[in-house]
Protein backbone atom coordinates (compact mmCIF):
# COMPACT_ATOMS: atom_id res chain seq x y z
CA UNK A 1 0.00 0.00 0.00
CA UNK A 2 1.23 3.46 -0.89
CA UNK A 3 0.70 6.11 1.77
CA UNK A 4 0.42 9.67 0.50
CA UNK A 5 0.15 12.79 2.61
CA UNK A 6 -2.01 15.12 0.56
CA UNK A 7 -1.98 18.86 1.28
CA UNK A 8 -4.99 20.77 -0.03
CA UNK A 9 -6.47 24.24 0.35
CA UNK A 10 -9.93 23.75 -1.17
CA UNK A 11 -12.36 20.86 -1.75
CA UNK A 12 -11.11 18.36 -4.29
CA UNK A 13 -13.11 18.20 -7.51
CA UNK A 14 -13.54 14.89 -9.40
CA UNK A 15 -10.63 15.67 -11.73
CA UNK A 16 -8.31 16.17 -8.75
CA UNK A 17 -9.49 12.94 -7.14
CA UNK A 18 -8.89 11.01 -10.35
CA UNK A 19 -5.45 12.57 -10.73
CA UNK A 20 -4.17 11.65 -7.27
CA UNK A 21 -5.77 8.20 -7.20
CA UNK A 22 -4.28 7.14 -10.54
CA UNK A 23 -0.69 8.26 -9.96
CA UNK A 24 0.38 4.73 -9.04
CA UNK A 25 -1.71 2.59 -11.33
CA UNK A 26 -3.54 -0.21 -9.56
CA UNK A 27 -1.66 0.02 -6.23
CA UNK A 28 -3.83 0.25 -3.14
CA UNK A 29 -3.74 3.73 -1.68
CA UNK A 30 -3.94 5.38 1.70
CA UNK A 31 -4.25 9.16 2.04
CA UNK A 32 -3.70 11.45 4.97
CA UNK A 33 -5.25 14.74 3.91
CA UNK A 34 -4.13 17.99 5.48
CA UNK A 35 -6.42 20.92 4.76
CA UNK A 36 -5.16 24.42 5.44
CA UNK A 37 -7.78 27.15 5.71
CA UNK A 38 -7.13 30.55 4.22
CA UNK A 39 -4.93 32.67 6.45
CA UNK A 40 -5.34 36.41 6.80
CA UNK A 41 -1.62 36.94 6.32
CA UNK A 42 -1.85 35.59 2.76
CA UNK A 43 -4.33 38.14 1.39
CA UNK A 44 -1.75 40.35 -0.34
CA UNK A 45 0.03 37.37 -1.90
CA UNK A 46 -3.26 35.97 -3.22
CA UNK A 47 -4.21 39.34 -4.68
CA UNK A 48 -0.82 39.58 -6.42
CA UNK A 49 -1.28 36.05 -7.79
CA UNK A 50 -4.71 37.03 -9.14
CA UNK A 51 -3.20 40.06 -10.85
CA UNK A 52 -0.38 37.91 -12.30
CA UNK A 53 -2.98 35.52 -13.70
CA UNK A 54 -4.96 38.39 -15.19
CA UNK A 55 -7.87 37.78 -12.83
CA UNK A 56 -8.33 41.36 -11.67
CA UNK A 57 -11.89 40.74 -10.52
CA UNK A 58 -10.69 38.02 -8.15
CA UNK A 59 -8.00 40.34 -6.76
CA UNK A 60 -10.66 42.93 -5.93
CA UNK A 61 -12.89 40.32 -4.24
CA UNK A 62 -10.16 38.83 -2.01
CA UNK A 63 -11.67 40.46 1.07
CA UNK A 64 -15.04 38.76 0.45
CA UNK A 65 -13.72 35.24 1.18
CA UNK A 66 -13.55 34.04 4.82
CA UNK A 67 -10.10 34.00 6.38
CA UNK A 68 -8.52 33.12 9.70
CA UNK A 69 -10.99 31.78 12.27
CA UNK A 70 -13.90 32.46 9.88
CA UNK A 71 -12.33 30.02 7.41
CA UNK A 72 -12.32 27.04 9.78
CA UNK A 73 -15.92 25.95 9.14
CA UNK A 74 -15.52 25.99 5.31
CA UNK A 75 -12.18 24.19 5.71
CA UNK A 76 -13.76 21.36 7.72
CA UNK A 77 -16.47 21.04 5.09
CA UNK A 78 -13.88 21.00 2.27
CA UNK A 79 -11.95 18.30 4.11
CA UNK A 80 -15.04 16.09 4.53
CA UNK A 81 -15.99 16.51 0.85
CA UNK A 82 -12.46 15.54 -0.19
CA UNK A 83 -12.23 12.55 2.16
CA UNK A 84 -15.59 11.23 0.93
CA UNK A 85 -14.50 11.57 -2.69
CA UNK A 86 -11.22 9.72 -2.05
CA UNK A 87 -13.00 6.95 -0.13
CA UNK A 88 -15.49 6.55 -2.98
CA UNK A 89 -12.59 5.40 -5.18
CA UNK A 90 -11.73 2.63 -2.71
CA UNK A 91 -8.80 4.44 -1.12
CA UNK A 92 -8.31 4.74 2.61
CA UNK A 93 -8.50 8.38 3.63
CA UNK A 94 -8.24 10.26 6.91
CA UNK A 95 -7.43 13.88 7.50
CA UNK A 96 -7.54 17.02 9.54
CA UNK A 97 -7.60 20.78 9.26
CA UNK A 98 -4.24 22.39 9.95
CA UNK A 99 -4.57 26.02 10.94
CA UNK A 100 -1.07 26.61 12.31
CA UNK A 101 2.43 25.62 11.20
CA UNK A 102 1.41 23.45 8.22
CA UNK A 103 4.95 22.42 7.25
CA UNK A 104 5.75 21.31 10.81
CA UNK A 105 2.50 19.32 10.94
CA UNK A 106 3.26 17.84 7.50
CA UNK A 107 6.71 16.75 8.63
CA UNK A 108 5.39 15.04 11.75
CA UNK A 109 2.56 13.33 9.84
CA UNK A 110 5.03 11.98 7.26
CA UNK A 111 7.14 10.52 10.06
CA UNK A 112 4.20 9.14 12.07
CA UNK A 113 2.58 7.44 9.09
CA UNK A 114 5.84 6.44 7.38
CA UNK A 115 4.41 8.04 4.23
CA UNK A 116 5.90 7.22 0.86
CA UNK A 117 5.31 10.65 -0.64
CA UNK A 118 3.73 14.06 -0.27
CA UNK A 119 1.40 15.53 -2.89
CA UNK A 120 0.67 19.24 -2.68
CA UNK A 121 -2.54 20.02 -4.56
CA UNK A 122 -2.80 23.77 -4.81
CA UNK A 123 -3.82 26.70 -6.96
CA UNK A 124 -0.93 28.52 -8.63
CA UNK A 125 0.82 30.87 -6.21
CA UNK A 126 3.30 32.62 -8.46
CA UNK A 127 4.66 35.09 -5.94
CA UNK A 128 5.27 32.42 -3.30
CA UNK A 129 6.76 30.08 -5.90
CA UNK A 130 9.10 32.79 -7.15
CA UNK A 131 10.59 33.11 -3.68
CA UNK A 132 10.29 29.37 -2.89
CA UNK A 133 7.87 30.05 -0.04
CA UNK A 134 5.12 27.76 -1.36
CA UNK A 135 4.25 24.54 0.46
CA UNK A 136 5.99 22.23 -1.97
CA UNK A 137 9.27 24.15 -1.99
CA UNK A 138 9.39 24.36 1.80
CA UNK A 139 8.33 20.73 2.25
CA UNK A 140 11.07 19.40 -0.04
CA UNK A 141 13.67 20.56 2.46
CA UNK A 142 12.03 18.99 5.50
CA UNK A 143 10.02 15.84 4.93
CA UNK A 144 12.54 13.33 3.63
CA UNK A 145 10.22 11.80 1.00
CA UNK A 146 9.44 12.83 -2.58
CA UNK A 147 7.17 15.89 -2.88
CA UNK A 148 4.99 16.29 -5.95
CA UNK A 149 3.24 19.57 -6.67
CA UNK A 150 0.04 19.46 -8.71
CA UNK A 151 -2.28 22.31 -9.64
CA UNK A 152 -5.84 21.91 -8.40
CA UNK A 153 -8.63 22.14 -10.94
CA UNK A 154 -11.47 24.61 -10.83
CA UNK A 155 -14.97 23.36 -10.08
Amino acid sequence: MITTVLMIEKPMVPTDVELVTTLHGEESLSFVVLMQPRGEQDRLLRALDDVALGELGDAVRESDVPEGQDALRPAHHALEVSLSALRATGADAVGRVVDEHPIDVLTSVVRETEADEVVVLTAPHYVEELFHRDWASRARHKVGVPVLKLFAHAE
